[in-house]
């Protein structure tokens, strides 16, 4: 038999907003996942969204619904406990087995999610939705196993209507595959939204309510409370190049928007040691001198790069021994230096596409970084940061799965008990509708773990509509409640940043800025002023973060200054003033 989420299961797997009831009532609509695991469990869940729109999710009428794809047949089983699923066997094709048609939308966001099992070994699955009569969209993947069940999280936004057929992939034919409580629930673009405004309004914000009284504690009615954010707590910031330490304008911009940023090139090993021997830090020096004195937080990238193309030349030739202790000399130099002043290390960047020090130094070579660079410093954060993470569907080789895959090898390697790990996913978006659906599933299946989550890099290629696309990826990274920041690789056009401009070349707003510059203004609660009622009360909602607070009597015009940080704990909390008579 199939098992049933609960709300303390919801609560232990960090999934998002999950309202589950319990004893087979239907599941509340929103699309944060009511379970999330990259483990590979006993028994599968119950199907989410009781299948959506997929007719006989859970095989409770046998094989009625579904079909052979291809060769092959497909059967119903029943494990030993009584649980129904289905199985496809004898396949030639690495599409063959079942399907199921339905009917898609335009503009509406489909989340999946299946289970999957293989009949020996492992392989990668994914869903594919063919459409159009031979185009094949693909939904994500997850890596089934034999012997026990794997939860593929994914989805699609529809870009045209028409008829789909829900295809299964598997690259080895050999194998059977066996499915369980499959779901595609649809969401239109308002009730997304609504999702997501529901979310920020629960994990962005508390409740704080003022009670104004009398100094005989009598209620004091018309009392004004103005209320002003000196501070955010989320951090959302841009990258940020060298052609700052000379442009004020640039300086300007900058300061007056964020308090983090991410240096785009200037501490890369390319950068900082272009000549072998010949160290220059002046640069990234210069640039975190200035970052200090305006206040702005710095994540150190990247330590390390495992792509061959970015090593500096002189690194190419290298012996493994010379790499090795060239390599050494690198972490050594970089993280001693900057010990304390980064608040995060991208150590060992893209290990997952690339893996130029594994071929040269061993399969443990990223393991090996990460406890270097943790036993340097110890108190910072130590990241992993790669790309089509959550941006590309079709992604295998740094899919959630395999991510965490490489995160355990970290972990579970000698040296590195305490490490503060944590993802970044770099967040790289082409120049079509983003895949929100996805983006969602793999974020839920990366939240899984535990570990702090930040989108990196963020960008969207260039298309009219370039400033929609990168609004609903930042506000869908937003409202997660797994993603502690975000770093956009955006900036001005007079900066260099032509592909996502932020400002023109005189420093105006592009309509991409302007999207920004909204968001920064939502994610703040500004100067709020409130006026309280007959109980002496205001009550209100307020982003987390600092705030300075100025309490004025109705009559006397006497006021009150006190300052107070909001956040996750400070739900409901009742902030007593008494007033002087």
């Amino acid at each position: 038999m199939k098992v049933a989420a609960t709300e303390e299961l919801c609560i232990l797997l960090l999934t998002a907003s999950c309202l589950v009831l319990i004893s087979g009532l239907q599941l509340d609509s929103m699309p944060y996942d009511y379970y999330a695991t990259t483990e590979c469990v006993t028994e599968p869940q119950r199907a989410q969204y009781r299948g959506g729109i997929i007719l006989n999710p859970d095989f409770d009428h046998s094989i009625h619904d579904w079909t052979v794809f291809g060769n092959g047949t497909i059967e119903e089983q029943v494990s030993n406990d009584g649980n129904r699923f289905i199985i496809a066997s004898n396949r030639t094709q690495p599409l063959d087995g079942f399907s199921q048609k339905v009917q898609l939308n335009k503009g509406i966001i489909y989340t999946f999610s299946a289970w999957f099992q293989l009949s020996e070994g492992s392989d990668t699955v994914s869903v594919v939705f063919k459409t159009n009569g031979s185009e094949l969209v693909r939904g994500g993947n997850v890596i089934a196993k034999h012997g026990c069940w794997s939860l593929l999280k994914g989805g699609i936004v529809a870009d045209f209507s028409s008829p789909a057929e829900i295809l299964f992939e598997s690259e080895n034919p050999t194998v059977e595959i066996w499915i369980d409580s499959v779901s595609l629930q649809p969401f239109t673009r308002e009730e997304w939204r609504s999702h997501q405004d529901n979310s920020i309004e629960r994990v962005r914000k508390s409740k704080v309510g003022f009670q104004v009284t009398h100094p005989n504690k009598t209620a004091l009615e018309g009392a004004t409370v103005v209320i002003k954010q000196t501070k955010t707590d989320f951090p959302f910031g841009c990258g940020m190049n060298h052609r700052i330490l000379t442009n004020i304008e640039y300086q300007k911009w900058f300061v007056s928007r964020f308090k983090y940023t991410t240096f785009t090139n200037e501490m890369k090993w390319y950068s900082t040691e272009n000549v072998q021997g010949q160290e220059n830090y002046t640069i990234p020096d210069a640039m975190l001198k200035f970052t200090k004195e305006n206040g702005v937080s710095v994540r150190g990238h990247t330590i390390l790069w495992d792509d061959e193309k970015f090593q500096p030349e002189w690194v190419k030739s290298l012996s493994p021994d010379e790499l090795r202790e060239a390599a050494t000399k690198r972490m050594n130099s970089m993280v001693s230096r900057y010990n304390g002043q980064v608040i995060a290390w991208d150590v060992m960047n893209e290990n997952l596409h690339c893996h130029y020090f594994e071929d040269n130094l061993g399969e443990n070579a990223s393991a090996i970084y990460y406890s270097t660079a943790y036993h340097l410093d110890p108190n910072t954060m130590m990241f992993m940061n790669e790309y089509n993470t959550i941006a590309y569907s079709g992604e295998k080789v740094a899919s959630p799965a395999n991510y965490i895959r490489k995160l355990k090898e970290i972990q579970q390697f000698q040296g590195t008990d305490g490490i503060s790990l944590a993802i970044g996913v770099q967040g790289h978006f082409s120049s079509g509708v983003p895949n929100l659906a996805y983006m969602r599933s793999s974020l839920d299946l990366l939240a899984a773990t535990g570990l702090p989550i930040w989108l990196t890099e963020v960008t969207v290629d260039p298309s009219p509509d370039q400033a929609e696309h990168l609004e609903e990826i930042l506000r869908e990274g937003y409202s997660h409640p797994s993603v502690q920041g975000i770093i956009m690789f955006v900036g001005p056009a007079q900066a260099g940043f032509t592909s996502t401009p932020l400002a023109d070349e005189n420093f105006l707003n592009t309509p991409i800025g302007d999207a920004v510059d909204k968001l920064i203004s939502e994610w703040g609660t500004g100067t709020q002023t409130a006026i309280a009622d007959r109980r002496g009360i205001v009550d209100i909602s307020l982003h987390h973060g600092d705030y300075d607070i100025t309490v004025t009597h109705p009559l006397t015009q006497s006021s009150k200054k006190l300052n107070i940080s909001v956040g996750k704990a400070f739900s409901q909390e009742i902030i007593h003033v008494k007033m002087q008579a």
